[in-house]
């Protein structure tokens, strides 16, 4: 017998009779003999209709009463499973987050969680009982519901099977995986059996929309099994109830994984806005009056490359930022130009940043040496560089995002089975 937390996303939950197929992969679990927890979504597209209400009412409302109304979709899909699954006999009881209690801090729209007590679910575990969660929500320090921003059903999943000790936390989703890359991109693209959370916290903050970064890093933290899975797939398949390597994308610890891969897989992200700062003053405290006014405007500065005049006593600076934010970073920009000092601004948007992501980059050298070489021979000019232990990222012009990603995901083999 095990312990599973089993989550399922909008897509999943979009109708009672989508509802009826999560309650018969939930009822699966139960009738192995395994203790069971469901962490919900709301239902596809409702969490966006409740933010529109709330913002039609009052463009400028009170945070907490927005929580207070946004909370709602997960609830309503919880209480509706917990009684599909009761009409099929299954013990089921839905949990608000507050009831458990899920305890956050006080930023409303987008907490943290700072604690679980998993006790009471436990003991309701051992009386044979299902508990259905409704995700993206706790209780904030002033008692009221908060919320958890984006991703936030994801995390509390994993907050809540690291709370209760879980053998596994299943993610179910529209995919059965985590792919080398996009295969809408790529249709040679292959589904991994296994990657390590680095590499998985990688490809989510990279562009990979599979998982979102808080829940890969909190897993990662509290070393916690996570399978993405699909919840389209039959649930009564062969091997959906294997309890140690259920079909989908286990990301686990890199001791699990026997034959590492070089890359892993190939990530990318479009609508990236290149800034170029000529002639700055290279002088101390220079990099602190660009990139300080900017993180103060909550803007989030990815890829930088300096380069220094022969003298020393200039550098050009370029970085990048998301494409929706470059008006707010020009704005930044131009009202520090006379403390910063720099000569001319230039900016290009529709850039597209494409990464190739492996662990076992740390011991393989001419990683970098056969990107560049790939993409050169196809023509795609490269305008910055940036590295990690287990990432090369590349800046390029949007219109080749596509030909990049199936050009590097052919020269690492990725397209081989």
């Amino acid at each position: 017998m095990a312990r599973i937390v089993m989550k399922f996303g909008g897509t999943s939950v979009a109708d009672i009779n989508r509802i009826r197929n999560v309650a018969r992969h939930v009822k699966r679990e139960v009738d192995a003999g395994h203790q069971v927890a469901v962490v919900v979504s709301a239902m596809a597209g409702k969490t966006n209709e409740l933010v529109a209400w709330t913002r039609e009412a009052s463009p400028m409302h009170d945070a907490r009463e927005y929580d207070a109304v946004v909370a709602s979709g997960e609830q309503v899909t919880s209480g509706l499973l917990a009684i599909v699954l009761q009409s099929m006999g299954v013990h089921a009881r839905s949990w608000h987050g507050w009831q458990i209690p899920i305890r956050t801090d006080g930023a409303h729209g987008a907490a943290r969680i700072t604690d679980i007590d998993g006790s009471v679910l436990i003991k309701r575990f051992e009386e044979g009982q299902v508990a259905v969660i409704a995700g993206f929500q706790g209780i904030a320090p002033d008692n009221r519901i908060s919320t958890l921003g984006r991703g936030g059903s994801d995390t509390s999943a994993v907050a809540i099977a690291a709370a209760v000790k879980a053998d596994r936390c299943d993610i179910y989703t529209d995919v059965d995986g985590v792919y080398t890359t996009d295969p809408r991109i790529e249709p040679k693209a292959r589904r991994l059996d296994r990657i390590t959370f680095e590499e998985m916290l990688e490809m989510a903050s990279l562009g990979s929309k599979v998982l979102q970064v808080r829940s890969v890093e909190l897993a990662m933290v509290h070393r916690v099994r996570t399978f993405v899975r699909s919840s389209f797939a039959d649930p009564d398949a062969p091997g959906m109830g294997d309890l140690h390597n259920p079909p989908g994308t286990l990301i686990c610890d890199e001791e699990e994984i026997v034959e590492q891969e070089v890359v892993t897989g190939i990530a990318y992200a479009k609508d990236e806005a290149q800034i170029s700062l000529r002639r700055v003053s290279d002088r101390p405290g220079v990099a602190a009056g660009i990139f300080g006014p900017l993180a103060e405007a909550n803007i989030n500065v990815d890829m930088i490359v300096q380069n220094i005049s022969e003298d020393g006593k200039f550098t050009d600076m370029t970085f990048t930022v998301p494409s929706g934010d470059i008006a707010k970073a020009l704005a930044v920009l131009e009202k520090v130009k006379a403390t910063v000092g720099f000569d001319v601004l230039q900016h290009d948007e529709g850039m597209s940043k494409v990464s190739v992501i492996g662990i076992g980059m740390r011991s393989h050298a001419g990683v970098a040496a056969t990107a560049f070489k790939a993409l050169s021979e196809k023509g795609i000019n490269i305008r910055a560089i940036t590295t990690s232990e287990i990432k090369i990222s590349i800046l390029i012009d949007g219109a080749y995002t596509e030909l990049a990603v199936r050009t590097l995901h052919s020269v690492y083999g990725l397209d081989k089975h």
